[in-house]
């Protein structure tokens, strides 16, 4: 009954990958390489028609898409690894709050930051795009920051939030900016790097 992950290294396939090691879900990681575009080819797609990474194959055969999605069905999978707060609570609300806030307040912002001639002419009006798109990020990242409950995002503990918190806040904003604006978010990245079945996951997409 094994999952298996397409996608790449640094991707958002980590956040997928990290939630099924903290669940102790037996999974492939099958590489979908960014740079020589393979998410557009006619294998990946016949996975993804949207040739987007990450996608998962469940072990029953089904493939779930959207990085969020992902993560609120391995956390449905293994309800004992407790990666979302009880049913029925303000806590799981504010968590799916949160995961909803991240995959479409910060996410579209991430693509433009990296791939600004998607959405403009390459040159001058690509590199202004990227600028403003990367100011939101920031915006977006600091309101995250005032509302982290310490050491996670929410009070009651570790959550699937947090390896997407900690995921986004290795993306767009800068080295430098993060760790001047972003004390608390660092801190929580760094906790969530540092959980034994998520650090090889960690190491292996982001480094030490």
């Amino acid at each position: 009954m094994t999952y298996t992950i397409f996608g790449d290294k640094g991707s958002g396939a980590f956040s997928a990958e990290a939630v099924l090691a903290e669940a102790g879900a037996p999974y492939e990681f099958h590489s979908v390489s960014l740079e020589k575009n393979e998410q557009k080819k006619p294998e990946f797609l016949a996975i993804n028609p949207s040739g987007k990474i990450p996608a998962l194959r469940l072990p029953e055969g089904e493939v779930i898409t959207e990085s969020s999605a992902i993560l609120l069905t391995i956390a449905d999978h293994f309800p004992n690894a407790r990666l979302l707060p009880p049913q029925g609570g303000f806590a799981r609300a504010q968590a799916f709050r949160w995961l909803a806030y991240m995959a479409s307040e910060i996410y579209p912002m991430v693509e433009i930051v990296d791939y600004p001639e998607r959405f403009a002419p390459r040159g001058g009006q690509a590199e202004a795009l990227r600028s403003k798109a990367r100011d939101r990020v920031r915006e977006r990242m600091a309101l995250i920051e005032r509302s982290i409950a310490g050491p996670f995002l929410l009070a009651g503990g570790f959550s699937i939030c947090d390896i997407y918190a900690a995921m986004f806040s290795r993306w767009s904003v800068g080295k430098e900016w993060r760790e001047e604006h972003l004390k608390k978010v660092t801190a929580l990245a760094a906790a969530v790097s540092e959980r034994p079945k998520i650090a090889p996951v960690w190491a292996r997409h982001f480094g030490s």
